[in-house]
């Protein structure tokens, strides 16, 4: 069982062991909830953005060239589809 100490500003370090196993990292933020029976919960406010990394798949076959970003840009300040 992992232990820490409360300082007298309420501050407390989560045990290395604690972060390891939940991926927690300097400056994420967590979320405290107490359930029914006392025990309180730390979850993981924010995810690491390379987390989503490949969760939207493009129906579209290759990637957009240079030119065609370009050319969509030219269309959309014509007010063209």
């Amino acid at each position: 069982m992992a232990t820490g100490t409360i300082t007298s500003k309420g501050r407390i370090t989560i045990p290395k062991e604690i972060r390891d196993q939940m991926n927690l990292r300097t400056g994420q933020r967590v979320d405290f909830q107490v359930d029914p029976a006392g025990h309180v919960l730390l979850k993981p406010r924010n995810k690491d953005v390379r987390m989503l990394k490949g969760i939207i798949r493009s129906p579209r076959k290759r990637p957009v060239s240079v030119q065609e970003m370009n050319e969509a840009i030219t269309r959309g300040f014509a007010g063209l589809p």
